[in-house]
């Protein structure tokens, strides 16, 4: 697995997130409650961008129709999405946030 930047350590504000590109997904870098957790940024009801999503609490929510993710586990937590996002190992490495590239086993 490789890994790659995604910002300088306590960067991302809590409940924020930022938005980064590994080889071929974007992916969702999300603090909460200083706690920083990685999905797939790409809503599974309908395959658009989830940027411009509210986060509440653990969860995202999808900025077109709703849907909402764990952004713990990327686990549905309410319809029209019925299929989890993918999840990404994160790290703190020399002062910089960074996504491995391969998605969590589930």
């Amino acid at each position: 697995m490789q890994w790659h930047d995604v910002a300088r350590e306590n960067s991302i504000a809590l409940g924020e997130y930022v938005i980064c590109e590994l080889a071929d997904v974007e992916v969702l870098v999300a603090n909460i409650d200083g706690n920083l957790y990685a999905v797939e940024n790409t809503c599974t009801h309908d395959r658009g961008s989830l940027e411009g999503a509210c986060i509440q609490n653990n969860e995202i929510i999808c900025p077109r129709h709703g849907a909402r993710f764990c952004l713990k586990t990327g686990a549905v937590t309410s319809p029209p999405a019925y299929e989890d996002l993918e999840t990404y190992p994160i790290r703190i490495f020399d002062g910089r946030i960074q996504v491995g590239d391969q998605a969590k086993e589930t």
